[in-house]
């Protein structure tokens, strides 16, 4: 570099790190201001999925900062790198290749040991490879891919160096290094300032390392702990420092030596994000700076640069010449020093380490979330959340449901996150406007905005979420928590008209698998490109592991059968039961028959047998077991349909989910004609016969089916035929143990919780 070029450098530098004010590059502030506006777009993207990011099949740590280098990132991710391998824990370290031509390809490269070409590898990645011999470091285009490479290779914890702003890469712990000496340079953007986002992107981090505190007054040091803690609590910022942990002599190959003398006249060279950083330490070690150059991050010296160095060097007196570690990878092949090269090899120092790890180890326990939209699919949500629950104990499992306050998720002891929606509708607004309508007054806006904000709130903080619903939850999910989930879809079948071309082009998009209720939608979704899946039914799940009972058969003359009602789990619930119970009433009265009704437990028992004029409760009053009238006992349960069924002959049903794995149970349903059960008469076919909404017509269909054998027989099989088996859950749960690499994570923080 000739000096005119060196004086460019330098006066580039000082101004992009707010050291002197340059006119010169003042310019370049407007280019600064459209990439301020690019980042923020960019940012906007991911916090809302539109932009994709792929959850690795390992544990990943990332390891990155604000600004462009000079922050001692390498040295910082071997120290982690290396308490990580100290504590039995097989570590990679996944990297683009600073420098080197791999980035320009889409394969992988591997290098252990320190063996490997400098232009297809780059000059950091071998030197953190040469530090940890025994640590495979993945270079890669696509980090992605490079983690995978590590996988096959056994590795149970990844590093990714410098991947803060490489978002696609989805990560465990986002650790953010600042440089105490210079955070923030002039406070703005490249290429007018060292910034690569705003500050404000510190919100996203796990943890804050101010670096090089020792380089830093006390004053700029309190400052600096001010403006992060805008961002991030204070418990969560640490410091750390650099040391010389002794030095070596390169020529050809890098030997142990003894330190210089303290006053030793040296002249030194860098091509680092933060070379004034280096000039420090070699003056803190007492050593006489009598020339240095400073060159642009990750420069490849040419025998001219060299050249001039050597002659500087002898003409100034200096003893020696000294470089960092880095700069060796940057050397070429052939040459060596005449003068003696020396380099100071560095360490990171945490200030709090037992600390460190310990916040460390707490954000590497895995969040997983189950979100569902509507009351029957908490049931199943329910399910697959205890599922997960018994699959990874160690993991912390949430619930997102948008309809009610989650109720049967409380019960089972899942935290709930989202804001609680209690409408008139009970969700359903697809069938009348007026139910839409009935809602928006009710506050169906502000429940959705709230809702929004508390997902944002879980945002960077939990894995990929696990979706039971429709397209509106998984838009609902991807637009406030920015991560593409697993998705049963429930809500439609081709036996439905199944999913619109535009929903099975969102799934195709956004959804990393999709399992559905049947084989056929499966096959309609794998058509337009999506990754679907059918492994079983969503709703027969709900029978939980127990092994399934034999269908019921038709009842004989002399039977007594029983008659399982549900007023369903919605607000109308409150006024139907009359129609059920009438029906119930003129059903006995030519067929004596028992009855036991199901009491959602989204449903106030209390309310439910004030609507019941003229029936006598039984039992507690908070928890009555049955109703009386006269002669006829109706028995009243809260336990789940999938047990309050099991030996029921007949289904009167205003359900949905319920109705549905009645059928599947092979038990004849008879509903109301209406515009939600004839939606659901399309799935069931002849497992279901929908009449007036009158007791008398309920009571004498009910009759009929009671009495003909082979009505009976029809309505078990289609059901069955229809709703198929269990297995989706199963299956959702065993792929993100496996392709999401969630069996990967709870291992390792169980083990490293353990070792605390």
């Amino acid at each position: 570099m000739t000096r005119l070029g060196g004086a460019i450098v330098r006066n580039y530098m000082a101004h992009v790190r707010g050291e002197r004010f340059s006119p010169l590059w003042a310019l370049l502030t407007p280019a600064s201001w459209l990439n301020r506006l690019i980042v923020g777009s960019w940012g906007f993207l991911h916090r809302h999925g539109l932009k994709r990011s792929d959850e690795p099949p390992l544990p990943l740590i990332s390891v990155g900062n604000l600004t462009y280098g000079g922050t001692n990132k390498t040295p910082f991710v071997e120290m982690l790198a290396r308490t990580m391998r100290d504590r039995g824990v097989r570590v990679g370290i996944v990297s683009r290749g600073y420098g080197g031509g791999r980035s320009r390809s889409g394969s992988v490269l591997v290098v252990e040991g320190g063996d490997g070409d400098r232009a297809a590898a780059g000059d950091e990645p071998l030197l953190l490879s040469e530090r940890l011999a025994d640590v495979p470091v993945a270079i890669a285009r696509r980090r992605i891919e490079g983690v995978r490479e590590l996988r096959r290779r056994g590795v149970e914890l990844t590093i990714a160096d410098d991947a803060f702003q490489h978002r696609r890469l989805g990560r465990d712990v986002d650790v953010v290094l600042i440089d105490a000496a210079c955070p923030f340079g002039n406070g703005t953007l490249i290429p007018s300032g060292i910034l690569r986002e705003p500050p404000s992107a510190l919100a996203r981090a796990h943890v804050v390392v101010l670096t090089k505190v020792d380089q830093a007054g006390p004053e700029a040091l309190s400052a600096l702990r001010t403006a992060v803690e805008r961002h991030v609590p204070a418990e969560r910022i640490f410091t750390s420092r650099l040391r010389i942990d002794g030095w070596g002599e390169w020529d050809g190959a890098l030997r142990p030596c003894d330190p210089p003398a303290p006053g030793s006249p040296v002249l030194a060279f860098s091509a680092i994000g933060n070379p004034e950083s280096f000039a420090r330490s070699l003056r803190d070690e007492g050593l006489r700076i009598v020339g240095e150059h400073r060159f642009k991050d990750h420069h490849r010296y040419r025998p001219h640069d060299l050249e001039a160095l050597l002659a500087e060097g002898t003409g100034a007196g200096a003893s020696f010449l000294a470089c960092t570690e880095k700069d060796l990878y940057n050397l070429p092949a052939s040459w060596r020093p005449p003068l003696p090269l020396r380099v100071p090899r560095v360490a990171s120092v945490l200030d709090e380490p037992e600390r460190f790890f310990a916040l460390l180890t707490e954000a590497l326990r895995p969040r997983l979330v189950v979100a569902s939209n509507g009351y029957g699919e908490d049931a199943i949500g329910v399910l697959l959340a205890e599922r997960l629950r018994t699959r990874f104990p160690a993991s912390e499992v949430l619930a997102f449901p948008l309809v009610g306050r989650g109720d049967a998720y409380r019960a089972s002891g899942f935290p709930v996150r989202s804001a609680p929606s209690v409408t008139p509708s009970g969700g359903v607004v697809k069938y009348r406007l007026r139910d839409l309508w009935g809602d928006m007054r009710a506050g169906l806006l502000r429940h959705v905005r709230d809702q929004l904000r508390a997902w944002a709130a879980l945002r960077d903080s939990v894995r990929t979420p696990l979706c039971v619903g429709d397209v509106y939850l998984l838009l609902h999910t991807l637009w406030g928590c920015g991560v593409r989930p697993l998705f049963v879809a429930t809500a439609k079948t081709v036996h439905l008209s199944g999913h619109w071309r535009l929903e099975r082009a969102l799934i195709r998009r956004f959804v990393l698998r999709t399992w559905t209720r049947d084989p056929e939608s499966a096959e309609q979704l794998q058509r337009s490109g999506a990754d679907a899946v059918y492994a079983g039914s969503p709703i027969m799940d709900l029978l939980g592991d127990a092994p399934p009972a034999p269908p019921p058969g038709p009842p004989g003359p002399g039977d007594v059968p029983l008659v399982l009602l549900l007023p369903g789990s919605r607000l109308r619930a409150y006024e139907d039961v009359r129609l059920l119970l009438d029906a119930a009433g003129r059903l006995n009265g030519a067929r004596p028959c028992r009855f036991r009704m199901v009491l959602a437990p989204t449903l106030s028992a209390s309310r439910l047998i004030a609507s019941c004029a003229g029936w006598t409760p039984e039992g507690p009053e908070e928890k009555p077991r049955a109703l009386r009238r006269g002669t006829l006992r109706l028995d009243l349960t809260t336990e789940p349909v999938s047990t309050a069924a099991r030996g029921a002959d007949l289904l009167i049903g205003l359900g949905g989910t319920a109705n549905q794995l009645c059928a599947g149970l092979g038990i004849p349903v008879v509903s109301i004609d209406e515009k939600g059960k004839r939606v659901q008469k399309k799935l069931l076919g002849d497992a279901e016969i929908l009449v007036e909404a009158t007791p008398e017509a309920l009571a004498e269909c009910a009759l009929r089916v009671l009495a003909d054998p082979g009505l009976y027989e029809r309505m078990s099989s289609a059901g069955r035929a229809r709703m198929g088996a269990p297995g989706a859950l199963a299956d959702m749960a065993d792929h993100a143990a496996s392709a999401l690499g969630w069996d990967a994570r709870e291992r390792l923080y169980t083990r490293l919780r353990d070792g605390l």
